[in-house]
């Protein structure tokens, strides 16, 4: 068995401190953090960071059009309209980065709440 490095030894401890609503805030924040440094690098950078914002917003929305999802019906379907806009951006040829940033930011904002 190897012995955890002390990067890999905070990241777990930083885990376990966060709730999983601030876990699910990190991983928008993240998201973020690769449009906007996406927008001043190549096209590979913009292609690789939109790509991974679809597939987040992709299971977002596939999660909220469960049936088996807990949430109110009213807030499940203005969670899928938002993921279905982020997603026709990202699939538009010049994708808003500044929009996808913006909402990712929201989303990440109301989880932490």
């Amino acid at each position: 068995m190897s012995q955890m490095t002390a990067r890999q030894q905070g990241a777990s401890a930083y885990r376990r401190s966060l709730t999983p609503k601030q876990m699910e805030a990190e991983v928008f924040a993240r998201a973020t953090r690769a449009i906007r440094g996406a927008a001043s690098g190549g096209p590979l950078d913009v292609a690789r960071a939109v790509a991974d914002n679809r597939r987040l917003w992709d299971a977002v929305h596939g999660v909220v059009v469960d049936p088996q999802n807990g949430l109110p019906a009213p807030i499940r379907a203005q969670i899928a309209s938002v993921a279905l806009a982020v997603i026709r951006e990202c699939e538009a040829e010049q994708p808003d980065l500044g929009f996808i940033a913006e909402t990712n930011d929201q989303f990440a904002a109301g989880l932490w709440r």
